[in-house]
């Protein structure tokens, strides 16, 4: 049975499109929204317990304490009488129609909950799917970015990427969403109003929109397309400094950052800014692509299971950074971002500017079930290279520095009054000097 690593920062939505986290904040980087973004998922193997079906015979695989499954403890006779007992009483009682699948669905859902752990969930086939696709960062959409005032619920749109639909239609930055096909857009949490936005690809969707800038109310009809959102950002700054900005680690972040790197090294780069701040994690197969491409040989992260079985993620050496770098970090910085920064602070690879990270050491498994269905389970620790578990502590920076925006007059995001950003250029034209 294929089996998918990942991690999960609580402060993340599994949804796409990816907000920018500057976009068109005044002072701040995005706190105090909730935002219609990527999920994070890990890929690797790692020891399992599940039933699964091989060459057509259901098997169950075990971990090393030989437990024989759920039957005699949790699905015992006394378990089962109760459930029917429940259904009983709901078929009876209940006011309205019941959903036997979605009533399923709770059954399995309330067996994961039962294990106290945010990060295990399991998903119906319909949900699992919808997984499965944010990790390519590729979905049917409109291309925009969406975020929502958790006091107000009024959702607007944070970012609209060049040649998706929305850009095509008109839609701006800024504008605010009233309402999706007749929905309401205040009447639900982001990342539920974006499943009403996607759909088949070349159906159509209505939205009503507040424009603020001109005081006017708009309705478009944008067209779904096939949309990949890019998950990097890259620019040269002033004196030889590159700036990447990575927004989660997905299937195909590992080959944007070379392209990026490429790009930078042949306009002359002398020294690199690395950002995650607000980066919820990802695919370790791409964080450790990237951290293959910077260190030296050696172990950038290495997980141990409850049985105590470590696996090693691992830079070849082949090709590796010979310039300063500076990584920016923030609270939001999780997961796989952690990795990464975990890896190069051990490494004594560069300078962690910023505040600390999330704390997230925890790795998760995707596991599919056989009906199309899946579960997601924590199964492991990780530590960075020099053994250090992160988990509920975070990754403290070299230079502690909360972030402050210099222009207080200012309406959209400049990197010149990015406190952090310039602290980094300082460090960096320091060793470049």
């Amino acid at each position: 049975m294929d089996t998918q690593h990942m991690e999960n920062n609580e402060n993340t939505n599994e949804m796409k499109p990816i907000e920018d986290f500057y976009a068109g904040k005044k002072k701040g980087l995005g706190r105090g929204m909730l935002y219609g973004v990527a999920g994070t998922l890990l890929v690797g193997a790692l020891l399992t317990t599940a039933v699964c079906k091989v060459a057509g015979v259901k098997i169950l695989v075990t971990g090393e304490a030989g437990n024989s499954g759920l039957s005699s403890s949790v699905l015992d006779e006394k378990t089962v009488e109760k459930i029917e007992e429940l259904k009983a009483y709901t078929d009876v009682y209940y006011y309205d129609e019941t959903d036997e699948t979605a009533l399923h669905d709770g059954l399995y859902e309330g067996f994961i909950s039962g294990l106290g752990d945010k990060y295990s969930v399991y998903y119906n086939a319909e949900d699992y799917a919808q997984l499965q696709m944010d990790t390519t960062g590729q979905y049917y959409g409109i291309g925009a970015g969406l975020r929502q005032d958790p006091d107000t619920m009024v959702v607007s749109v944070s970012k609209i990427y060049e040649g998706t639909p929305s850009d095509e239609a008109g839609l701006l930055a800024e504008d605010i969403i009233l309402s999706v096909d007749d929905t309401d857009a205040t009447s639900m949490e982001v990342t539920e109003l974006v499943k009403l936005i996607r759909g088949e690809e070349g159906t159509t969707v209505h939205l009503e929109v507040y424009r603020s800038s001109t005081n006017e109310y708009l309705s478009f009809d944008v067209e779904r397309a096939n949309v990949t959102l890019p998950s990097i950002s890259h620019e040269m700054l002033d004196n030889g400094i590159g700036y990447i900005r990575i927004d989660s680690f997905e299937k195909e972040t590992a080959n944007q950052f070379e392209e990026a790197m490429e790009d930078l090294e042949n306009q002359g780069m002398k020294a690199l800014i690395l950002d995650v701040r607000y980066n919820g994690g990802g695919l370790v197969s791409s964080v450790v692509q990237i951290l293959d491409d910077i260190l030296p040989e050696g172990t950038v992260v290495y997980t141990e299971d409850k049985n105590g079985n470590r696996q090693d993620y691992t830079s070849s050496g082949d090709t590796y950074m010979d310039y300063p770098l500076a990584v920016l970090v923030n609270g939001d910085s999780a997961s796989a971002s952690e990795i990464l920064a975990g890896a190069i602070k051990d490494y004594e690879y560069g300078t962690l500017i910023g505040t600390t990270t999330f704390g997230k050491g925890i790795v998760q498994s995707i596991f599919p079930l056989e009906d199309g269905d899946a579960v997601k389970l924590t199964t492991a620790k990780y530590f960075t290279p020099k053994g250090n578990y992160i988990h509920g502590v975070g990754i403290e920076p070299d230079i502690e520095l909360k972030y402050e925006y210099l222009d207080p007059e200012g309406t959209e995001y400049e990197m010149q009054y990015d406190n952090q950003l310039q602290k980094a250029v300082e460090v960096l034209m320091e060793e470049i000097e």
